[in-house]
């Protein structure tokens, strides 16, 4: 039994923002609240896209502060940082607390580390991934990538927990110098309440696939419009449609425009409900990470997301995503290449013509129900916390 403690979480991104980030913290919140702790997060006021503000729970504060976005809506770039990072410190200093969770980006992290000291409290931080590698795929001068580095280190190095989300983040967290002993690896999962076969689903005589989320350089989600060509020659109905946003946006609008016009169509974001809606009724969920440029350990949300709705995976790319969707039969794992993806979204829409692809949903589902439930593992983070801040 875990005594009530005042359990602070600082992050850039909460419910009911659209990403892999804010359920996760959700799901982190909600676990201290079923261990009796009172939760308050300070985070930002969420972008005109976001669907509407969550209902604040017994026990749970959520505390909003304007930020600086970019033109997709997202916090992301160093004066966004800032412009979240330099008000939380302030905010932070007058917030009484027993212990702390910080989120990425590193900076955040700074800021807690430091209130925390100076409040002699202890803190967590949640790594999601490696930012120092994410600098480095964007090919950024070595001064930044040193200072991140140490940045990075000296944060993680300092906190009571890291919270890490696979064995693959946490071998690479030890070499930034972080004790093993500190790291909890808690797993990545998704809402499965939400993410289920069960429920709507888009219902089109033509078959789609569907990208959702975020569109980064390091995830390269352009290689499926270059992959539509082929596959418009075997099924001239097809089409490719992307929700979310990212950097990589205009690069994919460009393509689909030069490659297969009227084929691709990029739907913004959209509530959570309505991408499980888009997921279901597709005959594959395309997933994609760079391969050789420090992400290989990753393993995106979006795959867990798609098959809890019983439909399959195209990851491209390798590494650990990829083995992730290969052994436990999620879908198909390919090289990152058009021709191999081509090949890949040809044979998904020939099963969900066959009826084959529905056959198999309810066995992906179950798997994802069983290993990936995002409840079990915003449990086992909050007691991850919980048990090392008592030490």
């Amino acid at each position: 039994m875990h005594e009530a403690r005042r359990v602070l979480i600082a992050s850039r991104l909460f419910a009911p923002e659209v990403s892999a980030g804010a359920f996760r913290l959700r799901a982190l919140a909600k676990g201290f609240l079923r261990r009796g702790s009172r939760v308050r997060v300070l985070t930002t006021t969420p972008p005109p896209t976001a669907p509407s503000t969550v209902a604040e729970e017994a026990g749970l504060t959520i505390s909003r502060f304007p930020v600086l976005r970019d033109r997709g809506g997202n916090v992301r770039g160093y004066v966004q940082y800032l412009s979240f990072d330099i008000p939380l410190f302030f905010r932070m200093l007058f917030a009484g607390f027993d212990l702390a969770v910080a989120e990425a980006p590193p900076t955040t992290g700074l800021v807690v580390s430091l209130v925390s000291r100076l409040h002699r409290k202890p803190y967590a931080y949640y790594a999601a991934d490696i930012w120092t590698d994410g600098v480095i795929a964007m090919g950024a001068p070595k001064i930044v990538i040193s200072t991140m580095r140490a940045l990075e280190s000296y944060v993680m190095r300092h906190a009571a927990c890291v919270l890490s989300i696979s064995d693959e983040v946490s071998d690479r967290l030890e070499v930034f110098g972080v004790d093993r002993a500190k790291i909890a690896t808690v797993g990545n999962g998704v809402d499965t309440t939400m993410f289920s076969p069960d429920g709507p689903a888009k219902s089109f005589e033509a078959p789609y696939m569907v990208y959702t989320g975020t569109m980064s350089e390091w995830q390269g989600a352009e290689r499926f419009v270059e992959a539509m060509p082929a596959v418009l020659e075997r099924h001239p109905d097809a089409v490719l449609r992307f929700f979310g946003q990212g950097a990589s946006e205009p690069a994919i609008r460009a393509s689909a425009e030069r490659l297969a016009p009227g084929n691709v169509e990029l739907g913004g974001v959209v509530a959570p409900t309505e991408v499980a809606e888009w997921i279901r009724g597709a005959a594959a969920a395309l997933v994609s990470i760079v391969p050789g440029i420090g992400y290989d350990f990753a393993r995106p949300t979006k795959t867990y997301a798609a098959a809890a709705c019983g439909t399959p995976v195209i990851f491209a790319g390798s590494g650990s995503g990829a083995a992730l969707v290969r052994e436990h039969g999620l879908g198909d794992a390919v090289d990152y290449r058009a021709d191999a993806i081509a090949a890949a979204m040809i044979d998904a829409i020939d099963r969900w013509k066959s009826g084959e692809t529905a056959s198999l949903s309810a066995q992906r589902a179950a798997w994802v129900e069983a290993n990936a439930s995002l409840d079990a593992v915003g449990a086992a983070a909050s007691d991850a916390v919980l048990e090392a801040s008592r030490a």
